[in-house]
């Protein structure tokens, strides 16, 4: 399970609860989507309209008391990773949520992760979790020695690969957790994405905003 910052806002009770369920699952946003959906009874889901809260409550909470296993992690013979990384917030601040997708050195998908971020969150904030959480991830699968990591955010990339000091209240904690994390990977360089170009970790982020909608 990974050993993450808590969102930098709070989140609705049952949100709190569906991001319990994906740090249960190493945030494989699937996964965990896979085994809410599975226990809420009847043909609703986690984000079936006809699910009320009380069930999906119940839902977590019995995911939770019965043990959650990780998914097991795709073997590579790579040293090199590829790390697309996105945050949404609806408002900005809203609801908020992040994405990553961790590939190998020729591209191959390895693990794709998300979580919500806060209910009143600006997109700033997620961004940086969704860099933090990317790497955390990363650190605790794999060895990697070189990294290219693809992300349209120019705040976070003056701040993380340009030595400037965080410019967003609140991203401290995030800010230190991701150059700790840079420091384990010995060759490491950023790609800026332009809005025209496609990252596989928007459609994740956006799970995760719609996740840290859900209340109360």
């Amino acid at each position: 399970m990974t050993d993450a910052p808590l969102p930098v806002e709070h989140l609705p009770p049952l949100a709190t609860r569906v991001d319990e369920v994906l740090a249960g699952v190493s945030y494989e946003l699937a996964a965990a989507t896979d085994a809410v959906d599975d226990a809420v009874p009847g043909y609703g889901g986690l984000f079936d309209p006809d699910t009320t809260p009380a069930e999906l409550r119940r839902a977590l909470d019995g995911l939770l008391e019965s043990g959650l296993s990780r998914p097991t992690v795709t073997e590579t013979a790579s040293d090199a990773f590829v790390l697309y990384v996105d945050g949404s917030s609806r408002g900005n601040p809203g609801p908020a949520g992040a994405g990553a997708v961790i590939m190998d050195g020729e591209e191959r998908e390895l693990a794709r992760l998300g979580r919500p971020v806060g209910a009143r969150t600006g997109n700033n904030v997620a961004e940086y979790v969704a860099l933090q959480l990317g790497l955390a991830e990363l650190l605790t699968r794999y060895d990697p020695q070189q990294l290219e990591v693809r992300i349209d955010s120019m705040t976070v990339i003056r701040d993380v690969w340009g030595g400037e000091d965080p410019t967003e209240s609140g991203v401290e904690a995030y800010s230190e957790a991701v150059a700790a994390a840079l420091e384990a990977v010995p060759t490491h360089h950023y790609t800026h994405l332009a809005d025209s170009d496609p990252n596989p970790a928007d459609a994740l982020a956006t799970v995760g905003a719609d996740i840290a909608a859900l209340g109360p």
